[in-house]
Protein backbone atom coordinates (compact mmCIF):
# COMPACT_ATOMS: atom_id res chain seq x y z
CA UNK A 1 0.00 0.00 0.00
CA UNK A 2 1.26 3.47 -0.85
CA UNK A 3 1.54 5.62 2.27
CA UNK A 4 1.30 9.37 1.61
CA UNK A 5 4.47 11.12 2.78
CA UNK A 6 4.45 14.23 4.98
CA UNK A 7 0.64 14.14 4.89
CA UNK A 8 -0.07 16.36 7.91
CA UNK A 9 2.60 18.89 6.95
CA UNK A 10 1.39 19.09 3.35
CA UNK A 11 -2.29 19.51 4.23
CA UNK A 12 -1.37 22.28 6.68
CA UNK A 13 0.97 23.84 4.12
CA UNK A 14 -1.73 24.08 1.47
CA UNK A 15 -3.81 26.28 3.81
CA UNK A 16 -6.98 24.67 2.43
CA UNK A 17 -10.20 26.66 2.08
CA UNK A 18 -13.66 25.15 1.96
CA UNK A 19 -15.06 25.49 -1.55
CA UNK A 20 -11.62 26.05 -3.07
CA UNK A 21 -10.15 24.66 -6.27
CA UNK A 22 -7.07 22.46 -5.91
CA UNK A 23 -4.78 20.32 -8.04
CA UNK A 24 -3.18 17.06 -6.97
CA UNK A 25 -0.65 16.78 -9.77
CA UNK A 26 0.49 13.28 -8.72
CA UNK A 27 -2.66 11.75 -7.26
CA UNK A 28 -1.41 8.15 -7.28
CA UNK A 29 -3.94 6.17 -5.20
CA UNK A 30 -5.38 9.31 -3.61
CA UNK A 31 -3.59 9.51 -0.26
CA UNK A 32 -3.14 13.29 -0.16
CA UNK A 33 -6.30 13.94 -2.19
CA UNK A 34 -8.46 12.13 0.34
CA UNK A 35 -7.60 14.67 3.04
CA UNK A 36 -7.88 17.60 0.62
CA UNK A 37 -11.34 16.44 -0.49
CA UNK A 38 -12.61 16.19 3.08
CA UNK A 39 -11.51 19.74 3.89
CA UNK A 40 -12.71 21.56 0.76
CA UNK A 41 -16.09 19.86 0.87
CA UNK A 42 -18.96 19.51 -1.57
CA UNK A 43 -18.59 23.04 -2.92
CA UNK A 44 -14.91 22.52 -3.77
CA UNK A 45 -13.17 21.25 -6.89
CA UNK A 46 -10.23 18.83 -7.03
CA UNK A 47 -8.31 18.07 -10.21
CA UNK A 48 -6.53 14.71 -9.89
CA UNK A 49 -3.71 14.08 -12.38
CA UNK A 50 -1.60 10.98 -12.91
CA UNK A 51 0.32 9.52 -15.81
CA UNK A 52 -0.39 6.01 -14.54
CA UNK A 53 -3.94 5.07 -15.59
CA UNK A 54 -4.10 2.17 -13.12
CA UNK A 55 -3.26 4.50 -10.22
CA UNK A 56 -5.79 7.05 -11.45
CA UNK A 57 -8.57 4.42 -11.66
CA UNK A 58 -7.80 3.29 -8.12
CA UNK A 59 -7.80 6.89 -6.86
CA UNK A 60 -11.21 7.48 -8.49
CA UNK A 61 -12.66 4.44 -6.74
CA UNK A 62 -11.22 5.49 -3.38
CA UNK A 63 -12.09 9.19 -3.55
CA UNK A 64 -15.65 8.86 -4.78
CA UNK A 65 -16.48 6.94 -1.58
CA UNK A 66 -15.97 10.13 0.46
CA UNK A 67 -19.21 11.55 1.83
CA UNK A 68 -20.11 14.98 0.40
CA UNK A 69 -17.03 14.92 -1.79
CA UNK A 70 -16.06 17.85 -4.03
CA UNK A 71 -16.35 17.91 -7.80
CA UNK A 72 -13.59 15.66 -9.12
CA UNK A 73 -11.77 15.72 -12.44
CA UNK A 74 -9.55 12.70 -13.11
CA UNK A 75 -6.97 13.36 -15.80
CA UNK A 76 -4.56 10.78 -17.24
CA UNK A 77 -1.63 13.01 -18.17
CA UNK A 78 1.76 14.32 -17.13
CA UNK A 79 1.58 17.23 -14.69
CA UNK A 80 3.85 19.18 -17.02
CA UNK A 81 0.71 19.73 -19.12
CA UNK A 82 -1.16 21.45 -16.27
CA UNK A 83 -1.74 24.61 -18.31
CA UNK A 84 -3.51 22.76 -21.12
CA UNK A 85 -5.41 20.60 -18.60
CA UNK A 86 -6.81 23.64 -16.80
CA UNK A 87 -7.66 25.32 -20.10
CA UNK A 88 -9.56 22.22 -21.25
CA UNK A 89 -11.57 22.28 -17.99
CA UNK A 90 -12.18 26.03 -18.35
CA UNK A 91 -10.54 26.64 -14.96
CA UNK A 92 -8.85 30.05 -14.86
CA UNK A 93 -7.23 29.93 -11.41
CA UNK A 94 -6.65 27.54 -8.52
CA UNK A 95 -6.16 27.87 -4.77
CA UNK A 96 -3.43 25.29 -4.40
CA UNK A 97 -1.27 22.66 -6.07
CA UNK A 98 0.46 19.63 -4.61
CA UNK A 99 2.98 17.32 -6.28
CA UNK A 100 4.60 14.32 -4.60
CA UNK A 101 7.54 13.64 -6.89
CA UNK A 102 8.44 10.29 -5.37
CA UNK A 103 7.95 6.83 -6.81
CA UNK A 104 4.95 5.07 -5.28
CA UNK A 105 5.29 1.73 -3.52
CA UNK A 106 3.13 0.07 -6.17
CA UNK A 107 5.25 1.41 -9.02
CA UNK A 108 8.41 0.29 -7.26
CA UNK A 109 7.25 -3.13 -6.10
CA UNK A 110 4.53 -4.47 -8.39
CA UNK A 111 4.29 -2.41 -11.58
CA UNK A 112 6.48 -4.80 -13.56
CA UNK A 113 8.03 -1.86 -15.43
CA UNK A 114 11.59 -2.14 -14.19
CA UNK A 115 11.67 0.54 -11.49
CA UNK A 116 13.08 -1.85 -8.90
CA UNK A 117 16.48 -3.52 -8.99
CA UNK A 118 15.36 -6.32 -6.68
CA UNK A 119 13.72 -8.66 -9.19
CA UNK A 120 13.82 -9.40 -12.90
CA UNK A 121 11.60 -7.13 -14.98
CA UNK A 122 11.68 -5.61 -18.46
CA UNK A 123 13.73 -2.40 -18.63
CA UNK A 124 10.93 0.10 -19.22
CA UNK A 125 10.98 2.64 -16.33
CA UNK A 126 8.20 4.69 -17.88
CA UNK A 127 5.19 5.89 -15.90
CA UNK A 128 2.98 5.26 -18.93
CA UNK A 129 0.61 2.39 -18.26
CA UNK A 130 0.78 1.15 -21.85
CA UNK A 131 3.94 2.39 -23.56
CA UNK A 132 4.01 2.11 -27.35
CA UNK A 133 6.92 1.53 -29.72
CA UNK A 134 7.75 5.25 -29.78
CA UNK A 135 8.06 5.52 -25.98
CA UNK A 136 11.61 6.01 -24.70
CA UNK A 137 12.61 3.26 -22.26
CA UNK A 138 15.59 2.47 -20.06
CA UNK A 139 16.34 -0.41 -22.41
CA UNK A 140 16.71 2.09 -25.28
CA UNK A 141 19.11 4.21 -23.24
CA UNK A 142 21.44 1.46 -22.05
CA UNK A 143 21.55 -0.24 -25.45
CA UNK A 144 21.77 2.73 -27.84
CA UNK A 145 23.06 5.86 -26.09
CA UNK A 146 26.74 6.70 -26.17
CA UNK A 147 29.00 5.94 -23.21
CA UNK A 148 29.44 9.68 -22.57
CA UNK A 149 25.70 10.39 -22.55
CA UNK A 150 24.98 7.50 -20.20
CA UNK A 151 27.74 8.68 -17.83
CA UNK A 152 26.41 12.23 -17.98
CA UNK A 153 22.86 11.32 -16.94
CA UNK A 154 24.12 9.08 -14.12
CA UNK A 155 26.20 11.92 -12.71
CA UNK A 156 23.86 14.79 -13.58
CA UNK A 157 20.61 13.22 -12.36
CA UNK A 158 21.84 11.13 -9.45
CA UNK A 159 25.32 12.39 -8.46
CA UNK A 160 26.68 8.88 -9.11
CA UNK A 161 30.42 9.14 -8.47
CA UNK A 162 31.09 5.90 -10.39
CA UNK A 163 29.13 7.14 -13.42
CA UNK A 164 31.94 6.65 -15.93
CA UNK A 165 32.84 3.19 -14.67
CA UNK A 166 29.19 2.12 -14.82
CA UNK A 167 28.73 3.56 -18.31
CA UNK A 168 31.83 1.71 -19.50
CA UNK A 169 30.56 -1.56 -17.99
CA UNK A 170 27.22 -1.08 -19.76
CA UNK A 171 28.89 -0.49 -23.13
CA UNK A 172 31.13 -3.52 -22.66
CA UNK A 173 28.18 -5.76 -21.74
CA UNK A 174 25.93 -4.64 -24.59
CA UNK A 175 28.68 -5.34 -27.13
CA UNK A 176 28.24 -9.00 -26.21
CA UNK A 177 24.50 -9.23 -25.51
CA UNK A 178 21.57 -6.81 -25.43
CA UNK A 179 20.70 -5.62 -21.92
CA UNK A 180 17.04 -6.60 -21.62
CA UNK A 181 16.08 -6.86 -17.96
CA UNK A 182 16.70 -5.21 -14.61
CA UNK A 183 18.75 -8.25 -13.60
CA UNK A 184 20.99 -7.79 -16.65
CA UNK A 185 21.51 -4.14 -15.74
CA UNK A 186 22.26 -4.83 -12.07
CA UNK A 187 24.96 -7.32 -13.08
CA UNK A 188 26.58 -4.60 -15.25
CA UNK A 189 26.49 -2.05 -12.45
CA UNK A 190 27.91 -4.50 -9.93
CA UNK A 191 31.02 -5.02 -12.04
CA UNK A 192 31.78 -1.27 -11.89
CA UNK A 193 31.91 -1.01 -8.10
CA UNK A 194 34.70 -1.81 -5.64
CA UNK A 195 33.69 -4.86 -3.61
CA UNK A 196 33.65 -2.89 -0.35
CA UNK A 197 31.01 -0.51 -1.72
CA UNK A 198 28.55 -3.31 -2.48
CA UNK A 199 27.69 -3.86 1.17
CA UNK A 200 26.77 -0.28 2.12
CA UNK A 201 23.41 0.89 3.48
CA UNK A 202 22.32 2.07 0.01
CA UNK A 203 22.18 -0.53 -2.75
CA UNK A 204 24.85 0.06 -5.39
CA UNK A 205 22.25 0.17 -8.20
CA UNK A 206 20.02 2.80 -6.56
CA UNK A 207 21.43 5.89 -8.23
CA UNK A 208 21.69 4.33 -11.68
CA UNK A 209 18.05 3.25 -11.59
CA UNK A 210 17.05 6.69 -10.33
CA UNK A 211 18.92 8.47 -13.11
CA UNK A 212 17.54 6.25 -15.86
CA UNK A 213 13.97 6.71 -14.59
CA UNK A 214 14.44 10.48 -14.54
CA UNK A 215 15.84 10.48 -18.07
CA UNK A 216 13.08 8.25 -19.45
CA UNK A 217 10.33 10.44 -17.99
CA UNK A 218 12.09 13.80 -18.48
CA UNK A 219 11.33 14.51 -14.84
CA UNK A 220 13.39 17.64 -14.26
CA UNK A 221 11.89 19.54 -17.18
CA UNK A 222 8.45 18.38 -16.07
CA UNK A 223 9.04 20.05 -12.67
CA UNK A 224 10.02 23.28 -14.41
CA UNK A 225 6.84 23.20 -16.50
CA UNK A 226 4.70 22.56 -13.42
CA UNK A 227 6.13 25.53 -11.53
CA UNK A 228 5.62 27.76 -14.57
CA UNK A 229 1.95 26.69 -14.66
CA UNK A 230 1.66 27.35 -10.92
CA UNK A 231 3.03 30.85 -11.46
CA UNK A 232 0.33 31.48 -14.07
CA UNK A 233 -2.66 29.82 -12.40
CA UNK A 234 -2.33 30.16 -8.63
CA UNK A 235 -4.55 32.80 -7.06
CA UNK A 236 -2.93 35.46 -4.90
CA UNK A 237 -2.49 33.71 -1.55
CA UNK A 238 -2.61 30.28 -3.20
CA UNK A 239 0.10 27.78 -2.37
CA UNK A 240 2.17 25.09 -4.04
CA UNK A 241 3.54 22.16 -2.04
CA UNK A 242 6.31 20.11 -3.65
CA UNK A 243 7.68 16.91 -2.13
CA UNK A 244 11.04 15.74 -3.47
CA UNK A 245 13.11 12.67 -2.65
CA UNK A 246 16.64 13.49 -3.72
CA UNK A 247 19.00 16.42 -4.02
CA UNK A 248 18.71 16.85 -7.79
CA UNK A 249 14.92 17.31 -7.65
CA UNK A 250 15.14 19.58 -4.62
CA UNK A 251 17.78 21.72 -6.33
CA UNK A 252 15.53 22.20 -9.38
CA UNK A 253 12.57 23.13 -7.17
CA UNK A 254 14.63 25.76 -5.31
CA UNK A 255 16.07 27.18 -8.53
CA UNK A 256 12.68 27.42 -10.26
CA UNK A 257 10.96 29.05 -7.29
CA UNK A 258 13.79 31.59 -7.14
CA UNK A 259 13.30 32.26 -10.84
CA UNK A 260 9.80 33.53 -10.01
CA UNK A 261 10.77 35.36 -6.83
CA UNK A 262 8.58 38.30 -7.84
CA UNK A 263 5.59 35.96 -7.61
CA UNK A 264 6.40 33.37 -4.93
CA UNK A 265 7.09 33.81 -1.24
CA UNK A 266 8.87 30.83 0.32
CA UNK A 267 6.97 29.82 3.45
CA UNK A 268 9.91 28.18 5.20
CA UNK A 269 13.54 28.70 4.26
CA UNK A 270 14.49 25.14 5.19
CA UNK A 271 12.73 22.16 3.69
CA UNK A 272 10.28 20.29 5.96
CA UNK A 273 11.39 16.71 6.58
CA UNK A 274 9.59 13.70 8.09
CA UNK A 275 9.55 13.15 11.83
CA UNK A 276 11.41 10.24 13.37
CA UNK A 277 8.02 8.63 14.01
CA UNK A 278 7.01 8.84 10.33
CA UNK A 279 10.35 7.43 9.17
CA UNK A 280 9.92 4.53 11.60
CA UNK A 281 6.42 3.80 10.25
CA UNK A 282 7.40 4.39 6.62
CA UNK A 283 11.16 4.02 6.00
CA UNK A 284 10.76 5.14 2.37
CA UNK A 285 9.86 8.62 3.63
CA UNK A 286 13.36 9.18 5.08
CA UNK A 287 14.67 11.20 2.12
CA UNK A 288 11.51 13.27 1.56
CA UNK A 289 11.64 17.07 1.64
CA UNK A 290 8.66 19.41 1.42
CA UNK A 291 8.93 22.95 0.10
CA UNK A 292 6.01 25.37 0.20
CA UNK A 293 5.60 28.64 -1.67
CA UNK A 294 2.77 31.17 -1.70
CA UNK A 295 1.73 33.32 -4.63
CA UNK A 296 1.76 37.03 -3.88
CA UNK A 297 1.21 40.21 -5.81
CA UNK A 298 4.51 41.95 -6.31
CA UNK A 299 4.68 45.71 -6.13
CA UNK A 300 6.59 47.07 -9.08
CA UNK A 301 8.17 50.48 -8.71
Amino acid sequence: MHIPVLLKETIEGLNLKEGGTYVDATVNRGGHSKEIAKKIGKSGTLICIDLDQSALDEAKTNLEKIKNHPTFYFVNSNFRHLTSILKSLNIKEVDGIIADLGLSSQELDISGRGFSFKGEEPLLMTFLDKPDEDTLTAKDIVNTWSEENIANILYGFADEKYSRRIAHAIIKRRSLNEIKTTKDLVSCIEKAFPSSYKFGKVHFATKTFQALRMAVNDELNSIKDLILSANNYLKIGGRICLITFHSTEDRIVKQELRKYEDSFKIIKKKAIIPSDEEIKENPRSRSAQLRIAEKYESIKI
